[in-house]
């Protein structure tokens, strides 16, 4: 079986409305996971790139929080807009997408080193 060049996996965390950590699929509809799917898709990428829904990231203060393995790229903030660029320059370029990315000193810190706003 040919392995996978990357995992995307994507948090589809859902938590009651005003929830102090905030939630990354707040309707519960996985759609920024179904977009990263679809555009998978749409780039013949099933079978070399994967898009999994996760459980909490613990990422929230800076969600919808995704994570790409093995290259351990976090991006945060994403939308389902921001889904076609990810894998255009990411996925299939390599290049990691700086304003979208959760700088590595707020990685795991709940919150408690503020992101920049865009």
């Amino acid at each position: 079986m040919a392995r996978f060049a990357s995992h995307i996996f994507v948090c589809c965390n859902v938590r009651e409305p005003g929830h102090s950590r905030g939630c990354c699929d707040p309707d519960g509809s996985e759609s920024l996971r179904n977009a990263f799917a679809a555009e998978l898709k749409k780039h013949q990428l099933e079978l070399p790139v994967r898009a999994n829904r996760a459980g909490c990231l613990d990422q929230c203060e800076y969600g919808p929080a995704v994570v790409i393995y093995p290259q351990q790229i976090w991006y945060g903030r994403v939308t389902p807009a921001d889904v076609p660029r990810i894998v255009v320059e990411t996925v299939l370029n390599g290049r990691v997408i700086e304003e979208l990315q959760i700088p590595d000193q707020c990685l795991n810190t709940k919150g408690k080193v503020p992101w920049p706003a865009p």
